[in-house]
């Protein structure tokens, strides 16, 4: 078996969302197989900081940071315009990238429900699109989208949130069909409940903590590493008849519901 199959040496890969939780921990996985990095988050110093902690650990990859909104179009042509600058083409897109506001479906004001699908449906799409020539460019490249069980089944976080996710999925499967000719495998992750800043508020909730626990055949919290790992398989060579697919990192959650 060769060791190839399990390496990203010689490839770049652009990640949105990249300056901490999930985001991060993907930027460390694809780094680890060997990848080149593209980082962008919209909080400057943030992602500044996320990349001097990368570049310290793996100071033999090439890391470079752009600050930039994805649910800005301008931003969205400015990134990839960044990304012909620095790397011939590009070998990997993860669209990371994304946020919600939860709140009963009757509650959410126009601007909010808009502005959450441009950060985690529209955004993704068009990144996706913008990119399609880079990836193209290759024998064979990947595109992993970062959904969630609430685009699967019913969660509380919110109808809006599981809307723009179960959308992803389904934009997932389309892309993968239509893009396979050009090399690109498109696959998407859903996570559950995992450990970051964007979980603590929720999960600092004792009696909602336990519920979610109940929920979770494992018992317990998922860490940004489970989920990162799932993502750097489906970027990886090993993972090259694999196309379409969405990989939930949820401890058998979606086996229960919640």
């Amino acid at each position: 078996m060769s060791a190839q199959r399990w390496r990203l040496d010689g490839q770049t890969a652009l990640i949105t969302g990249a300056s901490a939780g999930i985001g991060l921990a993907i930027a460390r996985e694809l780094l680890g197989f060997g990848a080149d990095l593209l980082i962008v988050g919209r909080d400057a110093d943030a992602l500044e900081m996320a990349r001097d902690e990368l570049a310290d650990a793996f100071p033999d990859r090439e890391i470079h940071g752009l600050a930039a909104d994805v649910s800005d179009d301008e931003d969205r042509r400015e990134i990839l315009d960044w990304v012909e600058d620095h790397s011939d083409g590009l070998h990997i897109l993860v669209n990371n990238a994304g946020g919600n506001i939860s709140k009963p479906a009757t509650e959410y004001t126009e601007d909010e429900w808009r502005g959450i699908f441009e950060t985690n449906l529209f955004s993704a799409f068009e990144l996706s699109r913008y990119a399609h020539p880079l990836l193209a460019r290759h024998a064979a490249s990947a595109i992993v989208n970062v959904g969630s069980v609430s685009g699967l089944t019913h969660v509380r976080s919110g109808a809006v949130y599981g809307m723009t996710k179960a959308a992803m999925h389904q934009m997932t499967r389309n892309l993968a069909v239509e893009w396979a000719e050009d090399g690109i495998r498109v696959n998407a992750v859903a996570p559950w409940y995992i450990r970051t800043r964007r979980t603590s508020g929720p999960l600092s909730d004792p009696d909602y903590y336990e519920q979610v626990i109940e929920r979770t055949p494992m018992r317990r919290i998922g860490e940004p590493e489970e989920v990162a790992a799932a993502v750097g398989f489906l970027c990886l060579p090993a993972s090259s008849y694999v196309t379409g697919e969405c990989i939930a990192v949820d401890g058998g959650f979606l086996r229960y519901g919640f």
